[in-house]
């Protein structure tokens, strides 16, 4: 009941958020004084008091802050200037106008009455000079505008060199200063003591006066650049410091009252100046409208309202400008919630480990607005209940979210759902709290489960002003991962599918396919990532060094990196913002279905346009479970160019392993040689040629692979691969660089995320389309060499010369026959017979397991029959003397005539509550005596069979 229950209340707050209107109204601050932005000022102290002096870690946290600050502030009293002349300014230039260029300072002009804030080095954080420590830092570094950095070559010797070789080095030094100016004020507002305050608003002077007086800096360019930039940095999303130097002001306010009053006026401007440019610049479609929202907000909640302001210009006025108005380069964010998030599926159009974060960015707006606003802005965006219901859909079974893109591997945040369970609390939504403790729950003992990395506390300064510690109700139950994951998932807004057998992290089996849709999003193709034995053994690429490095533009964001087919050596087209989608052509079960399916297979039909070679690439892949603990992977890709002349098509597969073995049908070693091909030398493309130890033979046919990986503490894990041959392949093995997804120590150890991967890649003369890459991968572990005991292809008897057929043998007897059709043709097989996209008969020496036929119009085998009028799904299966059957659409089922030739047989079985008898029709088909049934459109269901 409880399941029901939290559907109704999404379905009910999605669609009253929706009849809302869009624009948000925004209240005046209920209280003028300060700090507002973390704390306030009424109630402040006595609360961080009362978490000191009740929790260990804030009271240790608050005596390392203060520790680590004090012999600043101290030095501070008897030299003023140590930690001021620290700061990066233009201390002799005063210059005012920055200019920059092909993403590197160029130079500054103008003259200020005081120092100004030196901007930043480049817009990419690599840099060959070292970024020296405080106590390094030559006093007033400026000499003819260039800075003393350390370089990192041999003999590290110190120089003069121009900021614009020393990468974001300038701003992160002033970042840390400001910080240590964010710590002292807090300590002043807390204890009083002049000395803090007297420290944080020297350098808080320093650096905002220097700002005032600073402009926007000018792309010599007048390129792409320019709509980026801000005032401290490359990147509006990257002016970092202001959320420790709007917090230090916050705190210092008080002492800036008191005694600097008539300089306050001189910092809102500044502040304000700050906001504009941010508004005016960025990107809004993606998470750079969250991140400078952010920005802006903090801004916001410092000045104080707009009738304060001869221009009308505070913090009304800037709220509003982030929720309300739509700028070029800074949406709303009711509009970019609207443009972001797919409705119907709640998924966010960037790659996964941009998506996690985005929506731990809106939560936190409602969260922030709950806190310092007591306005509840959820209604308001009533998408984002839905999107945290989505989350789980990212995971593989060992807890971590999928790769596709610029993403890294690791689990998903839990903050989105603990911000709507205090947003429940706050505002009386009892079912709202109910949903989301129970997901929670869920998210929390899959991640303890998985041994994924629980978060650690935080003991920093943000910790101390944080939501305190989240107590979930211990009446909820927690519930299961299968709850809120799906079989099938399919996300257009990113061309990402899914598919899932079994959600035991270590027994389960996934396969996620991506293609170039959204943002954050490679030049991939058709590319998937497989799991198994509680690793992902066939992972993503990753980033690279950086999105500004090499690696990432020739290799790692490029087809070579992923488990894909690149057509003639050259497929490619741009990346990051990309609007290369997937079409899905079927799956099973339908995307989003939790029951009524049969669950021993899944599959996925996709197809793509490459257009680099306007080739048409078809990709179809299934789960076939064979137990509770094993079961394998069918791939059958097809790729061909639509006017012709093809070349060749390359199939590429990276598996984690320290070792790879190829084998023929009679498994011995396939005679390898070394080889230069597969490089840009031959006109491919330069990913290619970051491939090594490059072998490879001629072969046509059928063939295995085994990659090996050894982890310490386990027993070995082997994905066993086996492909179809065909005439005019050339098979290579090859040793692509490690993937970038892995983060340090996390799910796999480091020894093994920075090995080589092991490669094949399997070169296709011609088109391979009629001649496609059929492949069936199999994790195993241990000794037994997994549960497979023989692969062979069958090509049938038809027309379809596409089609292709995998017979997959089992060590206990069972046996696979599985079709794999391109075009609408009958082929026929010993006593089977298929028309469809894909198909499979299960039989054992007893007799049949089951029937399985999707996106077909037939698959028979023995007498069994699943004959379809239309395109429909259908299955028929025994277990344990058993019968099941299911259809999507009206369907002609058939027995073997194996009954009393006197009287009826019948199927029973129960529809909507009722009883249902269906008649069987005696017919011969094809020779073969057997009782036919039409039956309806039925979840999977329980027959009996009776005469």
């Amino acid at each position: 009941m409880k399941r029901k229950i939290v559907s109704v209340f999404l379905s009910g707050l999605f669609w009253v958020g929706m009849a809302r209107a869009q624009h948000i109204k925004i209240p005046s601050l209920t209280h003028t004084e300060h700090p507002r932005l973390l704390t306030d000022a009424k109630t402040g102290k006595a609360r961080l008091a009362t978490l000191i002096s009740r929790e260990d870690w804030a009271k240790t946290t608050y005596e390392k802050i203060t520790a680590e600050v004090s012999p600043y502030v101290d030095r501070h009293q008897q030299d003023s200037t140590w930690m001021v002349s620290r700061l990066q300014m233009y201390w002799n230039t005063h210059s005012t106008d920055v200019f920059i260029k092909n993403g590197a300072y160029a130079y500054a002009t103008g003259k200020a009455p005081v120092p100004t804030v030196r901007f930043t080095g480049t817009r990419d954080v690599a840099s060959q000079y070292m970024r020296p420590k405080l106590e390094d830092i030559k006093p007033y570094m400026d000499q003819d505008g260039k800075v003393y950095f350390q370089s990192k070559g041999s003999g590290q010797a110190w120089e003069w060199v121009d900021q614009s070789k020393t990468g974001r080095s300038i701003e992160s030094i002033n970042i840390e200063i400001i910080n240590k100016a964010r710590d002292a004020a807090m300590i002043y507002w807390y204890t009083g003591s002049e000395k803090y305050g007297k420290f944080a608003y020297d350098l808080f002077k320093t650096y905002m006066t220097g700002m005032y007086y600073r402009n926007e800096p000018i792309d010599l360019n007048k390129g792409h650049d320019q709509t980026l930039v801000g005032l401290s940095s490359f990147e509006v999303i990257h002016e970092d410091i202001l959320e420790p130097l709007t917090a230090c002001y916050d705190f210092l306010h008080g002492y800036i009252q008191k005694k600097h009053p008539k300089q306050l006026p001189l910092y809102a401007e500044t502040f304000k100046k700050w906001a504009d440019i941010i508004i005016k610049n960025g990107v809004p479609f993606n998470n750079w409208n969250l991140i400078e929202a952010r920005f802006v907000a903090c801004i916001a909640l410092i000045l104080e309202n707009d009738q304060v302001y001869p221009d009308k210009k505070g913090c009304g006025y800037y709220l509003d400008q982030i929720l309300n108005q739509t700028h070029t380069r800074q949406w709303a964010l009711t509009d970019i919630l609207k443009k972001g998030y797919d409705p119907k599926t709640g998924i966010w159009a960037e790659s996964p480990g941009y998506s996690v974060n985005v929506l731990a960015d809106f939560t936190g707006f409602v969260n922030f607005f709950d806190r310092t606003m007591k306005m509840d802005l959820l209604p308001e965006l009533p998408v984002l209940s839905q999107a945290v219901s989505a989350q789980p859909q990212y995971l593989f079974p060992n807890g971590s979210i999928v790769g596709f893109g610029d993403t890294h591997y690791g689990p998903i945040r839990m903050e989105p759902m603990e911000d709507l369970i205090r947003n429940a609390r706050l505002h009386g939504k009892k079912q709202q709290e109910l949903y989301y403790t129970r997901l929670l729950k869920t998210m929390q003992n899959l991640r303890q489960k998985e041994e994924s990395g629980l978060p650690k506390l935080r003991t920093g300064f943000m910790s101390l002003f944080s939501n305190p510690p989240l107590t979930l109700s211990e009446s909820v139950a927690t519930g299961l991962p299968e709850d809120y994951m799906t079989a099938t998932f399919w996300a257009p807004n990113v061309a990402w599918m899914v598919q899932r057998n079994g959600i035991d992290p270590h027994h389960g089996l996934m396969i996620s396919q991506a293609g170039s849709g959204g943002n954050h999003a490679h030049a991939n193709g058709i590319a998937m990532e497989l799991y198994g034995k509680g690793l992902i053994l066939a992972p993503e690429g990753g980033i690279g060094g950086s999105y500004f490095q090499s690696d990432y533009a020739e290799y790692y964001s490029q087809f070579p990196a992923h488990n894909t087919v690149v057509v003639d050596g050259i497929s490619s087209y741009p990346t990051m913002k990309s609007n290369h989608f997937l079409k899905l052509q079927g799956a099973y079960p339908e995307p989003g279905i939790k029951q009524g399916y049969f669950k021993d297979v899944t599959y996925s039909n996709l197809l793509f346009l490459e257009p680099e070679t306007n080739s048409n690439q078809n990709r179809l892949m299934s789960i076939v479970r064979t137990s509770d603990s094993s079961g394998y992977y069918v791939d059958v890709f097809r790729s061909a160019k639509k006017n012709g002349g093809d070349k060749y098509h390359d199939y590429i597969y990276h598996n984690l392993g320290q070792r790879l073995s190829l084998t023929d049908a009679l498994k011995k070693p396939l005679p390898l040689k070394a080889t230069d091909k597969l490089t840009f030398a031959n006109e491919e493309l330069m990913g290619y040629d970051y491939w090594y130890d490059k072998q490879s033979v001629v072969s046509s046919g059928d063939f295995n692979g085994r990659f090996e990986l050894d982890i310490p503490g386990r027993a070995g894990v082997y994905m066993n691969m086996w492909m179809k041959g065909y005439p005019d392949r050339e098979i290579f093995s090859v040793k692509a660089p490690p993937s970038k997804s892995w983060r340090k120590d996390q799910l796999i150890p480091d020894s093994i995320a920075n090995l080589p991967l092991p490669t094949v890649v399997v070169r296709q003369n011609g088109a391979a389309w009629e001649r496609p890459f059929v492949a069936v991968y199999e994790p195993a572990e241990g000794n037994t060499g997994g549960d497979i005991a023989r692969i062979s292809s069958f090509a049938g008897v038809g027309n379809d010369s596409s089609f292709a057929g995998i017979q997959v043998e089992s060590k206990n007897g069972m046996i696979d026959y599985i079709f794999a059709g391109a075009a609408a043709e009958s082929i026929k097989y010993q006593d089977m017979q298929f028309k469809g996209t894909y198909g499979m008969a299960r039989a054992k020496a007893d007799g049949l397991v089951f029937l399985f036929l999707t996106d077909g119009n037939e698959l028979s085998k023995s007498g069994y029959g699943l004959f379809a009028g239309k395109s429909a799904s259908a299955v028929l299966s025994f277990k344990d003397k058993q019968a099941f059957f299911s259809s999507s659409a009206e369907i002609n089922l058939t027995l073997p005539d194996v009954y009393l030739s006197d009287k009826e047989v019948s199927i029973s079985f129960t529809i909507e509550g009722k009883l249902k008898r269906i008649i069987g029709n005696r017919l011969e088909n094809n020779g073969t005596k057997v009782v036919s049934f039409m039956m309806p459109a039925l979840n999977l269901t329980e027959i009996a069979i009776k005469q």
